[in-house]
């Protein structure tokens, strides 16, 4: 068995050759039941051949399973006493403002340091997982390692299951700037554009018609001569979404060093190219998140600053290269 983790991929073998698919995965993941795999395959988190598919689907020799499972509100967390910039706490949910560098859940040979780790001991978690108050604690959605700004914990099952169900039915309003490389033609856009692990490498995502869908919608906030500063909604929530739709439409974000093809060391500008190489991660924050609460069902909204290191950015950008 392995332990769940963000991301999986399975090969079937001709030894598992007609098991259900629920079953079959459930005989791989550790601390997954049966029923709540089956729960992941019907939010489509599962997919076979790039497909989506039911949890009765009788597998066969060679099917590419990928498993993107969600954090659990059970998962037990060692605590480490690692500071976190609370922008809101009550006794249902927390709002952090993540930095870059975080990984947002242990997983993949990283089982500390993680903001996991963190929220554990930040809401006094006991050897068993659970707070003093008899409750849980869980990470409803995640951030890409380098991407910066806001995610919701939840405090209780309950609250982890309410917030979960908003991001389901796309009720959640997740905001995010990205500077991109290239001037965009129009001032606006939507990328409709089915996204699927690319068979090649499965560390990437690639825009792929067997694909699950995936809409991202962008406006210009500020435009540079060989830049552009753009206001990012999602309306899906798929692994590397807005990196891979950006860079789909020949706009990479600015520092992905996966999915810009290697436009950051072709940027004339030395200044700009050197503050770019410095920065060490790539330009994107969650700015904006607003959900229904689970206790007053109203809706809250909460933002994030851009952090020092992608300002300091912009101003390299400005002293160089005017608009």
């Amino acid at each position: 068995m392995v332990d769940s983790a963000e991301a999986l991929h399975f090969t079937v073998t001709e030894e598992d050759s007609g098991k259900r698919l629920d079953t079959f995965l459930a005989e791989r993941i550790e601390g997954w039941s049966r029923s709540r795999l089956q729960s992941a395959i019907a939010n489509e988190d599962v997919t076979v051949g790039g497909r989506t598919a039911k949890a009765s689907y009788k597998i066969r020799p060679g099917d590419e399973i990928d498993v993107e499972l969600p954090t659990p509100a059970d998962e037990r967390f060692e605590p480490e006493n690692i500071p976190l910039d609370v922008c809101y706490e009550d006794e249902y949910l927390a709002v952090i403002n993540k930095p870059a560098g975080m990984i947002v859940h242990p997983g993949a040979g990283v089982s500390g340091g993680t903001l996991a780790n963190a929220i554990a001991y930040h809401f006094g978690l006991k050897s068993d997982g659970m707070t003093p108050g008899g409750n849980r604690v869980g990470i409803v959605h995640r951030l890409d390692k380098d991407t910066s700004g806001l995610i919701v914990v939840a405090k209780d099952e309950a609250t982890h299951e309410w917030l979960a169900a908003q991001f389901r039915m796309r009720r959640v309003v997740k905001r995010y700037v990205a500077l991109v490389h290239g001037s965009t033609r129009e001032n606006s856009g939507e990328i409709d554009r089915p996204i699927a692990r690319d068979r090649r490498n499965r560390t990437r995502m690639t825009v792929s018609a067997d694909g699950r869908r995936a809409i991202t919608i962008w406006r210009v906030r500020r435009r540079f001569v060989k830049f552009t500063l753009l206001d990012v909604d999602i309306r899906t929530g798929r692994t590397h979404q807005i990196r891979v739709h950006l860079s789909s439409i020949h706009h990479p974000v600015v520092g992905d060093a996966v999915y810009n093809e290697g436009r950051d060391k072709t940027i004339s500008n030395p200044e700009i190219r050197k503050a770019v190489a410095r920065l060490g991660r790539f330009f994107l924050h969650s700015e904006y998140l607003a959900f229904r609460h689970p206790k007053t069902r109203e809706t809250v909204e909460f933002s994030a600053s851009l952090p020092s290191e992608l300002v300091d950015l912009l101003d390299v950008i400005e002293q160089n290269e005017l608009a």
